[in-house]
C-alpha cells in the first residue's frame, strides 16, 4: 500500500479511505494547533496530499468525496425538511 506524508510528516495510507485522511488533516492541522488555524492553511495542506498522488489516487479520492458530500447533503435536507414536518422550524 502506498503511501503519502503530510508537510507535518504523518503519513497516510492510500487505500481509498477519505474519511482516514480527513481525519489526519483534522488531527494535523486543526488539533496539534489547538483550532488555531486559517482556511489557507487547511487548503495548503490539501494541496500538498493531492500534489503526492497519481491521477488514478486523485480520481478515486475525488469521486469518494463526491459521494461523502452528496450523501451528508442529502441527510441535511432530509433534517430540514423533517423539522419542518415538525414544525420546529
Amino acid at each position: 500500500m502506498r503511501t503519502i506524508k503530510t508537510t507535518t510528516g504523518a503519513q497516510i495510507r492510500l487505500d481509498g479511505d477519505l474519511l482516514t485522511v480527513m481525519e489526519t488533516l483534522y488531527h494535523e492541522v486543526t488539533a496539534n494547533r489547538k483550532l488555531e488555524r486559517s482556511f489557507e492553511d487547511m487548503v495548503r495542506e490539501i494541496q500538498h496530499l493531492i500534489g503526492q498522488m497519481t491521477e488514478d489516487e486523485r480520481r478515486e479520492y475525488l469521486q469518494e468525496s463526491l459521494f461523502l458530500n452528496t450523501v451528508t447533503y442529502e441527510n441535511e435536507r432530509l433534517g430540514a425538511y423533517m423539522r419542518k414536518l415538525a414544525g420546529t422550524e
